[in-house]
């Protein structure tokens, strides 16, 4: 079943790129034809069963589910809670009452009904659930998530040089360095940020998807042949905001988010990169490489994981150089799913200390991201005090460079200016003072600041 729009399709599609097209505009700017919405497909409303890609059978499991755990419910409200049409739910609500399964306790305005279960639809209803709990937003078939990856991938976006920098506006890259990550952003495969902390590694990380300025479609659920994998994450997920989404038709089981920038530390491990079940509920959980499809996966601190980095190369390098991820599922059957997005490791040790060539061979970019200069660092200190407020000097920061750098063979990062003007501003907010920026505040800043480093 496509998704795809066409111009031989229904105005529901096609109203929603038009009304979005005004959404991503200035608000006071009318929505003009020839200017594209930022994603590249829309979800029809599905208008029979046969859409929807559910059997009735699964349809009709969902709902019975549903009344189990509400009691009762509205034709409405049933439709609210699986996302799917009125008239869809409706006809799910005729069968299971021919079915002896549902009753009807009353009226709930025009059109509408409060449903309860019958003895034999609770009975029913138990054994679905104890076989699988879920009672939520209907479920996209695979196939339909499949052909969404394969339009939306990010291997179909190209960046350019003036858009990467406008991503990476308020960060100093130097061109030498914006170029790399633009090439490596461009090949869309992986690259290994390394070099020492506090200069920006973690940023540049966090943010290189952003520079596509595209949003992209994900559905709550995914079903691979009747098992379900939960896919939108709200913690991980942005949703789109955008008012507009309920007045124009679309399949309400797909969320709008922002390409997805998935950031894992420390805490990973093995575990979490394949499918996770929940018994109570027979639903599992999307591991971090399948909710960051269309985006970017940043394994950062790289090297501090619980497991050898070597073993996450290993699990992580092959679905990179294949696009092709394979996971069991809960009944222990292998699927193949999209492994398609940039994949960033960032650590602050050396690379060839980390794993051995062979692995780092197969990471396509390696990008040193350094220090300031004497000169860079001059720049960032007196920008961000005159952005915080304060009146400084270029030979007060001088100054603090002889003195608590160069003196003390300590390196500039990045970091340090807005740090340290960060303790400045507090130090004079503490003694009920204008902000001051003298070597003398700075000396109290430096002493907190560096006081263990």
């Amino acid at each position: 079943m496509s998704l795809e729009l066409s111009q031989s399709e229904s105005a529901a599609g096609g109203n929603l790129h038009a009304v979005l097209a005004g959404a991503v505009t200035s608000p006071a700017a009318a929505p003009s034809p020839a200017k594209a919405p930022p994603f590249r497909f829309v979800p029809p409303e599905p208008r029979s069963l046969a859409d929807t890609g559910l059997t009735a059978g699964e349809l009709d499991a969902l709902v019975l589910k549903l009344l189990l755990v509400r009691g009762t419910s509205t034709g409405r409200a049933a439709a609210e809670a699986t996302c799917l049409p009125r008239s869809l739910v409706a006809e799910s609500f005729e069968r299971l009452r021919q079915e002896l399964l549902v009753a009807i306790k009353g009226a709930a305005g025009i059109d509408d009904f409060i449903y309860q279960l019958t003895d034999a639809g609770h009975d029913r209803g138990a054994r679905l659930a104890k076989q699988a709990s879920y009672a939520g937003v209907a479920p996209v078939p695979m196939e339909c998530y499949l052909d969404a990856m394969r339009r939306q991938s990010l291997n179909e976006s190209r960046l350019n040089r003036a858009r990467l920098a406008a991503a990476f506006d308020d960060l100093r890259l130097n061109a030498e360095l914006l170029g790399q990550v633009g090439q490596a952003v461009n090949d869309g495969r992986g690259m290994f940020l390394f070099g020492p902390p506090g200069n920006g590694k973690t940023s540049i990380s966090e943010r290189v998807v952003s520079a596509f300025g595209e949003y992209v479609w994900i559905p709550h659920t995914i079903s691979i042949d009747g098992e379900l994998v939960r896919l939108y994450d709200p913690r991980s997920h942005k949703a789109v905001d955008i008012p507009q989404l309920s007045e124009a038709p679309h399949d309400r089981r797909w969320v709008l988010i922002e390409r997805p920038t998935i950031v894992v530390g420390g805490e990973l491990t093995l575990q979490q990169l394949e499918l996770q079940a929940n018994p109570a509920t027979g639903v599992c959980e999307a591991p971090v490489q399948l909710r960051a499809n269309c985006g970017a996966l940043v394994v950062d601190d790289f090297g501090r994981q619980r497991v050898p980095a070597a073993d996450i190369l290993n699990r992580l390098i092959v679905p990179m150089e294949k696009h092709q991820d394979y996971l069991v599922l809960a009944s222990g059957r292998q699927v193949s799913l999209p492994f398609d997005m940039l994949l960033v490791f960032s650590t602050n040790l050396e690379p060839r200390d980390l794993v051995d060539e062979a692995f780092l061979r197969r990471i396509p970019y390696k990008i040193e991201v350094t220090g300031p200069t004497e000169t860079e660092f001059v720049e960032l200190f007196l920008d961000l005090a005159r952005q915080v407020g304060g009146a400084c000097r270029p030979d007060v920061v001088q100054s603090l460079i002889e003195r608590h750098y160069r003196h003390q063979q300590r390196p500039l990062r990045y970091c340090h200016p807005r740090d340290l003007l960060r303790q400045v501003r507090n130090l004079c907010e503490y003694n009920d003072r204008p902000l001051e920026i003298t070597p003398a505040t700075l000396d109290v800043a430096v002493k907190n600041y560096f006081a263990a480093l």
